[in-house]
């Protein structure tokens, strides 16, 4: 089992920064994929950001730019810095890791940190 654990979210000004952190704990070995996603009120869930510890990252387009993921390989941890931060970016995010189990991919969910963008 895996359990992820999210820090870093706040109340911010548009235009202003902020730095999420999310560690794994448990049986993290075989974690191959670490990201975050986003869900807005009323929307759904959307990716925001991936990085593989092979090195590849992904982004929104709504994200290029101006959000950068990195992470830590041996002990399975990631941050988004989040600058130039904008009304539509608030939202609750949310630490994902996967692993892969046989021919599946086994995915895990952190509980959520409040990001609100507003003046």
């Amino acid at each position: 089992q895996v359990q992820l654990v999210e820090s870093g979210g706040g109340l911010v000004q548009p235009g202003g920064s902020l730095r999420l952190s999310c560690a794994a704990s448990g049986s993290i070995f075989s974690i191959n994929v670490m990201g975050w996603y986003r869900q807005a009120p009323g929307k759904q869930r959307e990716l925001v950001a991936t990085i593989s510890f092979g090195g590849k990252t992904n982004y929104a387009d709504a994200v290029k730019g101006r959000f950068t993921i990195s992470g830590d390989n041996a002990k399975k941890t990631i941050s988004l810095q989040m600058n130039s931060l904008k009304p539509e970016d608030t939202a609750v995010y949310y630490c994902n890791a996967k692993r892969p189990s046989g021919w599946s991919t086994v995915t895990y969910w952190g509980p959520g940190t409040q990001v609100t963008v507003s003046s």
